[in-house]
Order: structure tokens, then C-alpha cells, then sequence
């Protein structure tokens, strides 16, 4: 396509600036001929077919997603170069500063300096993969304290809030922890060094121009359609994403590449405790066998779900083959909406996992460990909160779940930093967010397929100290349990580059 010479005319300049929520790029004056800017429209849109302009040619803008900035403004500086236009203005400061000098005073340890360089070298855009222990926040640090721009730390949890702003205010010898902003939970602090959560980040997305720095921790929550806002409503050219376990099982964290930029580090807990920077580990499968009654239910329930999925497999009418696979179970879910028989099978299928990950054998397993661990600090997880409940009922353990209040968990809390409590009960609501003091035992009564959740709760035992720790996984025999572990397992030995 031929170009547009615009240089050493009044319409030569090409600009880029921020209108609420969009980029906006202006080639000309408003005002002048159209063809300049039609030209330049066709040009842009066929060196980017995948951004989404919105034409204005009364006022002779395009209109796009903030996050497209580092893109453009590479490529309309090339285009400068060439003389194809005179000049490139920016209608913002695309590197505001830090209000304070941010110093290191703490060693880093090799692996998180490799990871800075790292990033660095990538141009200041990509994901960091640490296992839960490993010092994610001292990476954000360090990175923070490289570039000295300002910088929003954005977290899924208000919990997390706070838990950031001290360890910042920490590693940069900061007397003041309010000299980091606070934007959530009610408070709606902003300044040059922020921390908000992505709920409020999504909601006030006109505060996202205010930084030239996004760092996104637990990244793996980005890629949900109800976030990503946070990033694509943002122009910021530097992007860190932290995450122990960034991979989703709806495929979502490819998208991390265009929201934050691609993987550009990885270590795994074995990797780092190999080099005596987290505990050295063992995890150990301990089999339980449903009872007698438990096995009669579970093998009926089953049958009704193979019986279904054979005969939709096999079936010659209306129903397409089953595609099989991860997105099996996905497939008998819609179907469930309008098929008794599907919905019959999905119930069942759900009964008898409950089954198999409630068997009441598990908790006679679990006295003999506590027993065998009665001076060891404990955390023990369920899937379910009713099994919380009962743990916490028979055993007079301590519990935390969704339905504790934030002032009750926070004693919990304190009291099992202490010592007071040695042992602990929880659900899900532990795995991340909260910042969990250390244990030597982890005992999961039951979890999910993921490896997310699994290294989570590997990580609850992971930070370094003189014993040795453990993983207690209780999976009931000749079920579809014994599956799920091996699934889960999986991602703790991924190769690392």
C-alpha cells in the first residue's frame, strides 16, 4: 500500500492520546480533508487487522482499547523514521515517576534476580511462574525499584491489600506504609505506588491511565471475561504478571500473551527445593477403601452415568457423538438443560464423586495422623465445607471457611502463628489470597483435578525451615479420585526452560 507523506505540511503530525477509557490516534488537524485520514486508517487497519478501531470522521480519530498503545506507538515511531510522517505526539506523559526512591535494602536470591533480568530482556512485559513460598512480592519489588515508574499492584483479594502494601513498605525501607496507596475494601487511596483489587479495578478503569507499571498478582485470575478490563483499559507499556500456577482449565491463560505478555520465567517447587530456597518435601498417597455400604452406592451411581455416555457414544439419531475428553463433562452439563437423562447422569456422576471424596474411612486416617503429628503444625484441607465442619466438630480443631468472619479468621490466624493452635481445618478459601502462616504438615482430605489448587497447597508448606515437610493426600481406592490426584500431580514437574 503506498504511503502517506504527510512531512513538513501543518497536517504532518500524528498523535496519540487518552479519551476516558479509549486510545485515541488523530493523523492531521480536525478540520482538514478527509483523504489524509482515511488513508491512514486503511494503512494502520492493515498492519493490525486484529485491533478493533472505531472510526470517527467527523472529528477524524480512531478509537481503541488502551493496551494496543505499546503496539502502535512502536510501529508509528518506525513509520517516523521512514518519513512517512513528520512526527509522533503523545498527549500524556507515557512514564510517570515514582514519588519516593525505592531501595532495596534486602538480598535477592538468584532465582528472583533471574526472573527480573528476565523480564527486563522481554522489554518489561511478561509472566513470572514461582511456586507459593518462593517470594513473588520481592519480584514485584525488585522489578518496582528497577524501573521507578509509577506502578499499580493489582490482587484478587482485600486481603491481599494490605499484605502488599507492608511488604512493599518493607523492602523499601519505607517508614510510612500509607506512602503506598490503598484502592478497596472501602478505601480509595491513589497514589504513585498503589495497590487495588481487580474488582475495583475493572469498575474504575479511569484510574488505570495514572500508571506506566500493571503488575497483576494470582494472574491466572486476568483472563476471566469479568477482568480483563484491567488490562486492556490500561496503555501501561511495562507489565508483570506473578503467578504460581498461570495455566486455566477453560485455556483462558493464552490470552495472558496479549493481556501481559508471554511466560518469560518458570520455576517449580521441586526445582527450588532442590537448591534449599523452599523445604525439602515428600508427598504421600495414603489409598482409603469405601466401605462396603459406600462401594454399593458409588458403583450404582456409576453405572447410571456409563450407561448414558455409552449410549449418547454409539448413538445414530439425534444426538451428535459424544467429543470425549476434557470437554466431555462440559458437553453432559448443556445437555443436562434439556435431557432428563443427561441431568439424571450429571446427578449422578456428582453423588458419587462426593461420595468417594467424603468416605468416612478418610476420617479415621485423619485421627491416626493427627495422632502420629500431635506436635507438628498442621493445615488440613476438604472440598467441602461440611466435612470442614465435621473435622472441626469431632476433632475440636480450629476452622476457617467462607462463612467465617474476616475479625474471627484473622485470630485464627494469629493464634496458629503463634503456636497457640497447632492444627487447622479449611476449604477452599485458604488456598490463595491469604496469607496463611507456615506449617510442616498439609493434609488434604479431598481437592479438585487442578494443579493449581494442588501447588497452592503444597505451597502452605514450602517456606524454609530445619524439618522435613509433608503432603498427606487421603484418595479413596477404585475411584474416580485415584484419577483426579494423578491429574493434579502433574503440574508440580513441569519442565522448566
Amino acid at each position: 500500500m503506498k504511503k502517506v507523506n504527510l512531512k513538513n505540511t501543518e497536517k504532518s503530525e500524528v498523535s496519540l492520546a487518552i479519551w476516558g477509557n479509549d486510545l485515541v490516534l488523530r493523523v492531521g488537524l480536525p478540520g482538514s480533508p478527509a483523504g489524509p485520514f482515511m488513508d491512514f486508517y486503511r494503512e494502520i487497519h492493515g498492519a493490525f487487522p486484529q485491533i478493533e478501531f472505531i472510526v470517527d470522521e467527523k472529528r477524524q480519530i480512531l478509537r481503541c482499547l488502551p493496551v494496543h498503545f505499546t503496539l502502535l506507538q512502536t510501529w508509528l515511531m518506525a513509520e517516523v523514521e521512514k518519513d512517512h510522517y513528520a512526527n509522533l505526539k503523545l498527549d500524556f506523559d507515557p512514564e510517570p515517576q515514582l514519588d519516593f526512591e525505592p531501595k532495596i535494602s534486602l538480598a535477592a536470591r538468584p532465582y528472583q534476580t533471574e526472573a527480573v533480568e528476565a523480564w527486563t530482556k522481554a522489554g518489561g512485559q511478561g509472566v513470572v511462574v514461582l511456586p507459593t513460598g518462593a517470594g513473588k512480592t520481592f519480584v514485584a519489588a525488585l522489578a518496582i525499584a528497577r524501573l521507578k515508574l509509577a506502578t499499580l499492584v493489582i490482587v484478587p483479594t482485600i486481603d491481599l491489600l494490605l499484605q502488599w502494601q507492608t511488604a512493599l513498605a518493607q523492602f523499601f525501607g519505607l517508614a510510612d506504609k500509607e506512602m503506598i496507596g490503598v484502592f478497596g475494601g472501602g478505601r480509595h487511596d491513589l497514589k504513585p505506588l498503589t495497590i487495588i483489587t481487580y474488582d475495583s479495578a475493572i469498575i474504575h478503569t479511569r484510574h488505570l491511565g495514572r500508571f506506566a507499571l500493571l503488575v497483576f498478582d494470582e494472574a491466572h485470575h486476568l483472563p476471566a471475561e469479568s477482568y480483563q478490563a484491567a488490562a486492556e483499559g490500561a496503555w501501561a507499556t511495562k507489565r508483570l504478571g506473578l503467578s504460581a500456577t498461570p495455566e486455566r482449565a477453560d485455556n483462558r491463560h493464552l490470552l495472558l500473551d496479549h493481556l501481559i505478555g508471554p511466560e518469560i520465567y518458570r520455576r517449580m517447587p521441586h526445582e527450588l527445593t532442590r537448591q534449599k530456597f523452599l523445604a525439602s518435601y515428600k508427598e504421600q498417597k495414603i489409598m482409603v477403601a469405601l466401605s462396603e455400604e459406600e462401594r454399593y452406592e458409588y458403583d450404582k451411581l456409576m453405572e447410571v452415568y456409563r450407561k448414558y455416555l455409552n449410549k449418547q457414544r454409539f448413538a445414530r439419531g439425534g444426538y451428535a457423538r459424544f467429543s470425549g475428553g476434557a470437554n466431555l463433562y462440559q458437553e453432559l452439563i448443556y445437555r443436562s438443560g434439556r435431557d432428563p437423562q443427561a441431568r439424571a447422569a450429571l446427578l449422578a456422576h456428582q453423588k458419587a464423586r462426593q461420595l468417594s471424596l467424603n468416605a468416612g474411612a478418610k476420617l479415621e486416617v485423619l485421627e491416626t495422623l493427627l495422632n502420629q503429628h500431635r506436635d507438628d503444625k498442621v493445615i488440613i484441607f476438604s472440598e467441602f465445607n461440611s466435612v470442614v465442619d465435621e473435622v472441626n466438630r469431632r476433632f475440636f480443631i480450629p476452622s476457617i471457611t467462607y462463612k467465617t468472619r474476616a475479625d474471627e479468621r484473622k485470630l485464627i490466624l494469629e493464634r496458629f502463628r503463634s503456636g497457640q493452635y497447632t492444627k487447622l481445618v479449611s476449604g477452599r478459601v485458604l488456598n490463595e489470597g491469604v496469607d496463611v502462616p507456615d506449617a510442616n504438615i498439609a493434609l488434604v482430605i479431598s481437592g479438585n483435578a487442578t494443579s493449581r489448587e494442588y501447588i497452592q497447597r503444597l505451597g502452605r508448606v514450602l517456606r524454609p525451615k530445619a524439618s522435613q515437610a509433608i503432603l498427606y493426600e487421603l484418595i479413596s481406592d477404585e475411584t474416580g479420585e485415584v484419577n483426579a490426584a494423578k491429574r493434579r500431580r502433574q503440574g508440580t514437574h513441569k519442565k522448566t526452560s
